[in-house]
């Protein structure tokens, strides 16, 4: 019998010691779990290396039943094991391991276009399951480039209808043909987190799934909320066993840095009675019924006649609130100054939550002359790949909501904007995971969140801590998120006449009028320094105690950095350019907040030396 295409697997490279790690824990787990790996270090390549190493286990097993046979009647026996799953039963109840001789033919339907010759040849079929179509053939060609042949992957879904060794197909298209899974020995399921209990149809995937408790799987994801009940079925089935988060993956230089600069507006006029109105009705009806969250609200719903009512408005005027926050108008022209006049010819990711608010940006770009281009659910396949094959020569500005958080590899992006909105952290991470894969002369990316101040885009901040440094506890984060604001806050933008609530703020500013466009100018410089930093590096870090610390921490193991371990851990010094006299360099000590320019050393000010070094410290 032919060995399993899969056995021909070969990377044109060692798998890192975390990945070889992160296969062992999931074969020591009887085959099945979930991989927690930041977007760029390498989740694809762990799932073809486990499946090509449960195949030597399996290869193993047949060859120790060989020998125990007697060679007058080896082949006949063998022959019988692989159609009767005899194998199987002589495993001992301790290994569980999936039946890899299981004659799946009989389980197809008459629409598939290949005939069964075609993989019955061997003993071992992998699906890969992934959230969208335009990611088949990404997974299709990934295997290609690591030797299996072309003609043993299929792609499933739509019209097209393959039947090979290794079949690629989607969430939707699995649950309208569960046979897929049935014949499958292993299954691999990119982007778990999707799959959440409260979705009827998902769900679906996960009873299909158990109704083998032999069946191999994998799940792959970069983050996953082990506390939201939504995820119950993951986390029942395939438990998280290995974790690599952004912070982990930078230290250890398999990801660029994430310089993340936030950048306050606020609303206007017009938008500050509308959130409040809408805000207001929001928080009555929450105070009627002592219910003030989404979950809560979906049960008042199901209960009908009035309540049901109020919560339908609940949900409203929270839909309306969120959408005005997308399009605030000081947000995109925030926007287009950082496209405009920072970075006018280099390409540029731009997120958001509504689509209304990417197209409302798109005409203030065309207003400008600057030629852009959206991606969302609606683009095709074809069309996508052609816009992704365009940008960076007919256009820079490549707008989306959603569909570019998964699995678009562009790793020569350096720049991304996300117009704030969302408070989930698996959006962030995934969003800024996209400018983070490294490629050569690549060190940062750099990340600017444009967030409304004072309204409930605050949270973004502590929700980007959390991506970045999942196991930091609940005060550090806030306290993290909320001196950075401030540090930050002064580079915002206005226009009309300008924040809500601002007339104790507005006295205080008028007061010290010189030192705010101070502080301003500096925060201002500070960015401009870490900006140049993309070509010219004006900054560098010295390696110190936390580079140590990183290291005696064992980030590889289950559990990243404690909190204990971040709090021992020294900030980082940098030896900063003069950005005038490139001749010149300074020192900044972010333990004691001091910098050896004459900014600091004679006024005792913060300099936007330090400014900028705590800017490419946040991670």
């Amino acid at each position: 019998m032919t060995d399993p295409i899969i056995s021909q697997l070969k990377f044109p490279f060692h798998l890192k010691t975390d990945q070889s790690k992160a296969v062992d824990a999931w074969m020591d787990n009887n085959y099945r779990g979930t991989i927690l790996y930041s977007t760029g270090t390498g989740k694809t390549e762990i799932s073809f290396e486990c499946a090509r190493r449960l195949v030597e286990t399996y290869k193993k097993k047949k060859d120790e039943l060989m020998e125990t046979e007697s060679s007058s009647k080896s082949s006949e026996n063998i022959h019988h094991l692989t159609n009767q799953n005899d194998i199987s039963r002589s495993l001992t109840r301790s290994e569980k391991i999936n039946n890899p001789y299981t004659n799946h033919n009989s389980n197809l339907g008459d629409s598939d276009s290949r005939s069964s010759s075609n993989y019955s040849i061997s003993y071992f079929n992998i699906l890969i399951l992934v959230p969208r179509v335009s990611l088949i053939n990404q997974t299709i060609n990934r295997l290609t480039k690591y030797n299996i042949p072309k003609e043993n992957i299929g792609g499933y879904f739509g019209e097209r209808k393959e039947i090979c060794e290794i079949i690629a197909s989607t969430f939707h298209s699995v649950i309208r043909n569960p046979f897929l899974i049935r014949r499958s020995n292993m299954v691999i399921i990119d982007e778990v987190h999707l799959i959440k209990d409260t979705s009827s149809s998902f769900k679906k995937i996960f009873d299909y799934l158990v109704e083998d408790p032999k069946k191999s799987i994998l799940g792959l994801t970069a983050t996953l909320n082990e506390k939201d009940f939504r995820n119950n079925s993951i986390l029942a089935v395939l438990p998280p066993l290995r974790k690599y988060a952004i912070r982990e993956a930078v230290v250890d230089k398999r990801l660029a840095k994430p310089v993340i600069i936030p950048i306050s507006v606020s609303l206007t006029d017009k938008e500050v009675i509308e959130y409040d109105t809408y805000s207001t009705k929001i928080k009555n009806i929450s105070n009627k019924f002592k219910r003030y969250d989404a979950k809560s609200m979906t049960l008042l719903l199901k209960k009908g006649g009035f309540a049901s009512g109020m919560a339908k408005a609940w949900f409203s005027n929270v839909r309306k609130r969120k959408l005005l926050l997308s399009y605030n108008e000081n947000k995109l022209l925030a926007a287009l100054d950082i496209i405009k006049n920072r970075f006018p010819n280099e390409r540029i990711m731009v997120f958001s939550e509504t689509l209304e608010s990417i197209e409302r940006l798109r005409d203030l770009l065309s207003q400008q002359n600057i030629d852009s281009k959206i991606i969302d659910a609606k683009v095709k396949s074809k069309a996508r790949s052609h816009i992704l094959e365009r940008w960076g020569i007919d256009f820079n500005v490549l707008l989306s909501i959603h569909t570019l958080e998964l699995g678009v590899d562009v790793p020569q992006v350096r720049i991304e904007i996300i117009l704030a909105t969302t408070s989930d952290v698996n959006q962030i991470v995934q969003r800024i995971g996209r400018v983070l894969r490294l490629v050569e002369g690549k060190t940062i990316g750099l990340i600017y969140i444009i967030y409304v101040d004072d309204t409930t885009d605050n949270k973004v901040l502590g929700v980007i801590n959390q991506a970045i440094n999942p196991n930091t506890n609940s005060n550090l984060k806030s306290d993290q998120s909320m001196s950075y604001k401030h540090l930050i806050k002064g580079s915002s933008v206005s226009s009309g006449s300008g924040p809500r609530k601002y007339e104790v703020m507005k006295n205080s500013l008028d007061n010290r009028k010189n030192k705010t466009e101070t502080k301003e100018t500096k925060i201002q410089r500070a960015i401009k320094i870490v900006e140049s930093s993309l070509d010219d590096s004006l900054i560098v870090e010295e390696s110190n105690d936390m580079e140590e610390a990183d290291k005696n921490a064992n980030t590889t193991d289950y559990q990243s950095l404690s909190n204990d371990n971040l709090k021992s851990v020294k900030p980082r010094n940098f030896t900063i350019k003069s950005d005038e006299d490139r001749s010149k360099y300074y020192t900044v000590n972010l333990e004691s907040n001091t910098c050896t320019c004459s900014d600091f050393v004679y006024r005792k000010s913060l300099c936007k030396h330090i400014i900028a070094a705590k800017l490419l410290s946040t991670y």
